[in-house]
């Protein structure tokens, strides 16, 4: 495959456009899983297929509203000094909840630290996101609760640890499954293509879910990759699809199918949702020093919120008395989430090293007598500069 093609192969708006206009479903030789499209327009596709109420789609659509509102607030909290890093997942709402609602309670994620959408899926307070990055936990929420794994710094070694989990499942004998997500980026780590091995190997019911939105930082896909990310699938042994992944029906129908998929026994699949970070990598990233306006406004135009209202809007599924509402709740939630990281107790600075070891360990002893000792120093630099 040239450099041109694989260029050509990222580019759904142009094949979204001529689905749209033709008024046909797609043709099972199209690459990207849509249902629908950037306009708002429902189309079918021969392998992937769903059937919503509009109570069902008003609710994702509030899924993503809510959890936008939660990243916006996050952010903010950052810049103001609350919070000392924040990984926005704006642009990524659609991946993320139509993935996220695919899932059964008994199933297991394993996220990176972008997965706010799906950690609301799994029910874990948003608040509970926000400790780590202020810095007075190391994770708010007991993974067990949700089947929510907490998130994942090093990049890439989640993959590792959903595939021996699911490993796990499968000889227990359960037909719950599991679902990793990662980040283009990290599907250059050793820690996947490991993953990937193991869990066609073995069998694994596993979904590699990968949240392809174009720049690893400030490190383009095409300098990462030759061809198509979920073509890699195919030399490992199990299949690979790649889903608008601003578009939350498809991700959701194409998720569902390989969750099923894996539940029978029939091993792992890779799901490339095809998306876009509108902001920065982190807080601490500026993408305009690498990325041009121009690009960042063409995917405006196939921003996952509006395309899903404009669709509820044209088929009467939902009134202006909805978004009214659900406005207030936004109102009502970003508050709250201030409020809460704002009240947040430091932890006692000691704490730090407790549970290193379950049943203690002499060097972990030393440097807390060590620690202690440095923090009584300013205690006494103080009284001495009474």
């Amino acid at each position: 495959m040239t450099v041109e093609s694989t260029a050509a192969a990222r580019k759904p708006r142009r094949a979204s456009k001529r689905t749209s206009a033709a008024k046909k479903p797609q043709s099972s030789e199209t690459q990207l899983v849509q249902l629908l499209t950037p306009e708002g327009e429902r189309v079918e596709h021969p392998d992937y297929s769903i059937d919503l109420s509009a109570d069902e789609l008003r609710a994702l659509y509030r899924d993503m509203v809510l959890t936008r509102r939660f990243d916006a607030e996050a952010t903010a909290l950052q810049r103001q000094g609350e919070l000392g890093l924040w990984a926005s997942l704006l642009g990524q709402e659609a991946a993320q909840i139509g993935s996220g609602r695919a899932l059964r309670d008994d199933d297991y994620v394993f996220p990176t630290y972008r997965e706010h959408g799906v950690a609301w899926c799994r029910g874990v307070d948003p608040t509970n996101l926000l400790g780590m990055f202020r810095g007075v936990n190391h994770g708010g929420w007991d993974p067990t609760t949700n089947n929510f794994h907490l998130y994942t710094i090093v990049i890439g070694s989640q993959t590792l640890h959903a595939t021996g989990y699911a490993m796990g499942v499968a000889k227990d004998g359960a037909d719950s499954a599991v679902v990793a997500y990662f980040g283009d980026g990290a599907s250059s780590q050793g820690d996947v293509a490991e993953a990937f091995t193991f869990s066609a190997v073995y069998n694994a019911p596993v979904v590699f879910f990968c949240q392809n939105n174009q720049w690893a930082i400030s490190e383009p896909t095409e300098r990462q990759m030759r061809v198509p990310l979920y073509q890699r699938a195919q030399g490992y042994g199990f299949p690979g699809v790649r889903v608008d992944g601003n578009d939350v029906l498809a991700c959701l129908a194409v998720t569902r199918s390989a969750l099923e998929r894996a539940r029978r026994g029939e091993g792992p699949t890779l799901v490339e949702a095809f998306t876009y970070r509108m902001g920065a990598h982190t807080t601490s990233d500026d993408p305009t020093k690498y990325r041009a306006d121009e690009e960042r406004a063409a995917w405006e135009a196939k921003d996952p919120i509006l395309r899903l209202r404009t669709y509820l809007e044209n088929s009467g599924h939902a009134d202006e008395a909805f978004f009214t509402e659900l406005e207030t709740e936004s109102e009502t939630l970003g508050k709250r989430v201030r409020e809460v990281v704002r009240a947040m107790p430091d932890p006692e600075p000691l704490a730090l090293f407790e549970h290193a070891y379950a049943d203690g360990n002499s060097l972990v002893d030393e440097e807390r007598a060590q620690f202690a000792a440095y923090q009584a120093s300013f205690a006494d630099s103080a009284e001495e500069g009474k």
